[in-house]
């Protein structure tokens, strides 16, 4: 038996000092990138993300839709791996098919379909428009457009037909296949449309342009892309059908996959890396984890990840300390697994990166997250709040939520996560609610200007930067009294 001599230390417990902001730190300076997979120490990494958040591998998380928005805003999505294989595939090659700028046509409705169930799937989906086809599918003729402004239940019935509102084809500006994106912009403005449809020679819809993707690119223009402009995107992975499932989601065009585990200190997660190196190379990327010390942290280096997650138990939703006594404060792990991988870097010349992964519960704890040496933040709850994820929306006393599960709840079944075979005998994770928080690309915009605010504050303009040079305090009980004194709160929303 070994004892450390240390409390579990969590983020909530630091709070950062200041240090000197000088002329260079302004928000436009503050660059946010992190590195994504392992790389020779002085060079690039092979893929690196400008906004240093990721989705967590979880069904009520990661979807396409918010794999393409969480691409458009500078991070990466892991689709989860909690279903059959052909599935996630579908998933992985839904976000590869589009380009930035171009979106791929995946709503679309038959012109005899009623106003009501036109308003069912636009809500359903969380769109705006869909695409009016002869049979109602992405690949049927083209007949013209049908949005949220093109119908009003004061003024229109349910039943009506959609074919009765609808934006016909004569009356829409449309691009031809293959026109730059730079062309098409130019097309959808001077059309004063919404959207534009791309249409191929055979009167079939290729793609559409939105106004709302180009008003995005000014806002984050450093979107997620691979070599051909198409967004990139993450793929879980476990240890049981790794053979089968590796290849439909390379094959599928996935960019980095990620071994979904709550406990990857394991040699079965080597067995993994040593078949992904030996059939693939340095070509596919894949992380590993998760680890809470440093000998967990070397043990999957040197077995080949690509980058390692860091944290067991503290999700939101995970139970896995009540349920099986193991685990570690967030902080107390990252503070060790830093220092393993710096000494790696030196020691081997190879720098991999740290995912990570639980312990966040304010965007607060984000900024000490990155103090203490994360090269990026996995996020669950976080982005399972926002109207991209896919888990349901649901009404309780009023206030509008999101449901949101863990994958060692009983409702996911998640058993290979966790290493219990094929049934869940227990539950490490739980099934809830969080309350609904509106689009991921406005609550990133003000996260990601919370972290630029905050290493201003702290005098740096990179992540490593602040790494190097902040200073952290641990945080006494009276603090938190001090920072929970009752205040009569103006309950006006804030101005964004």
């Amino acid at each position: 038996m070994r004892i450390l001599p240390e409390i579990s230390r969590t983020f909530g417990e630091y709070l950062l000092l200041p240090n000197l902001t000088d002329e260079s730190c302004t928000p436009g300076n503050v660059d946010l990138s992190a590195p994504l997979v392992r790389h020779p120490v002085g060079q690039d990494s092979p893929i690196r993300i400008a906004t240093p958040l990721v989705s967590a591998i979880m069904g009520a998380v990661s979807s396409p839709q918010l794999a393409i928005a969480l691409a458009q805003v500078g991070g990466l999505s892991f689709i989860h791996q909690n279903q059959p294989i052909e599935e996630q595939a579908a998933m992985v090659a839904a976000v590869k098919r589009h380009k930035a700028g171009f979106r791929h046509n995946d709503v679309n409705i038959k012109p005899s379909a009623t106003l009501g169930e036109a308003a069912g799937l636009l809500a359903g989906t969380g769109r705006e428009t869909a695409v009016v086809t002869d049979d109602g599918s992405a690949t049927g003729e083209f007949l013209g457009l049908i949005s949220v402004q093109d119908f009003n239940f004061a003024r229109h019935h349910r039943d009506d037909a959609v074919e009765s509102r609808m934006r016909r084809v004569a009356e829409l500006a449309t691009g031809t296949a293959g026109m730059s994106l730079a062309e098409a912009n130019s097309v959808l403005w001077d059309s004063r449309q919404d959207v534009l449809p791309i249409v191929g020679g055979d009167g079939r819809v290729t793609a559409l342009v939105q106004r709302r993707d180009y008003e995005l690119h000014q806002q984050f223009s450093n979107e997620t892309v691979d070599g051909d402009k198409r967004f990139r995107v993450g793929a879980g992975v476990n240890t049981h059908d790794y053979r089968e499932r590796i290849p439909a989601l390379v094959a599928a065009g996935a960019d980095v996959l990620c071994l979904d585990s709550s406990d990857g200190y394991s040699v079965w997660q080597k067995h993994v890396l040593d078949f992904v190196r030996g059939e693939y190379g340095d070509t596919v990327r894949i992380g590993a984890g998760n680890v809470v010390d440093g000998a967990g942290f070397r043990y999957l280096a040197d077995a080949g990840a690509d980058f390692v997650k860091v944290g067991i138990g503290g999700g939101s939703i995970c139970i896995t300390r009540d349920q099986k006594g193991i685990g570690r404060g967030q902080a107390s792990a990252l503070a060790e697994i830093v220092t393993e991988r710096d000494a790696y870097a030196r020691e081997t010349g190879i720098y991999v990166p740290l995912c990570s992964d639980g312990g966040v519960l304010h965007d607060s704890h984000m900024a000490v997250a990155f103090a203490f040496g994360a090269d990026f933040l996995m996020l669950g709850r976080y982005f399972a709040r926002f109207s991209e994820s896919p888990a349901p929306q649901v009404k309780h006393n009023g206030q509008i939520l999101k449901e949101y599960w863990g994958e060692g709840s009983a409702r996911a079944r998640n058993a290979a996560r966790y290493g219990q075979g094929r049934d869940l005998v227990f539950e490490e994770g739980v099934d809830g609610y969080v309350p609904y928080a509106g689009s991921l690309y406005d609550n990133v915009k003000v996260t990601l200007a919370k972290l630029r605010s905050t290493m201003i504050s702290c005098g740096s303009t990179s992540l490593r930067r602040f790494h190097d040079t902040a200073t952290l305090v641990q945080v006494s009980q009276q603090t938190f009294v001090q920072n929970s004194e009752d205040v009569q709160r103006n309950e006006r929303p804030t101005v964004v």
